[in-house]
């Protein structure tokens, strides 16, 4: 954990937030300012700064991964279609140094990239 990190802190139970999943490998919950009818964000309990970090831990990656697909059906859009990203990186906006999957779907998502 680390002490600074708002995703640790939410894991620990100090900032509260809507669970959707949860095991002894990560956390879901729903996305404070939604980007789709579906946003959740799947974390690893044990921190690593972003998804470049999280790679070297293969098993805990494949765990959320395997959380990511149960948000899905959880979430019932599963058989509709979902999006998973990982923003690493100033390019990409991340704003939480803390590696964390983005669950999105529920709607029709817009193209990607620019």
């Amino acid at each position: 954990m680390s002490a600074d990190c708002l995703f640790c802190k939410i894991i620990a139970g100090e900032i509260p937030s809507t669970e959707v999943y949860s095991d002894d490998a990560v956390y879901a919950f729903r996305d404070i300012n939604p980007q789709a009818r579906v946003h959740v964000l799947v974390v690893p309990r044990e921190h690593h700064e972003d998804a470049e970090a999280l790679a070297g831990n293969p098993g805990l990656l494949s765990s959320v991964l395997k959380a990511g697909a149960e948000v899905a059906r959880v979430e019932g859009v599963r058989e509709s279609g979902f999006r998973f990203v990982f923003n690493t990186g100033d390019d990409a906006c991340r704003t939480v140094f803390h590696a964390h999957l983005h669950v999105l779907g529920g709607e029709q998502l817009s193209g990607f990239g620019r």
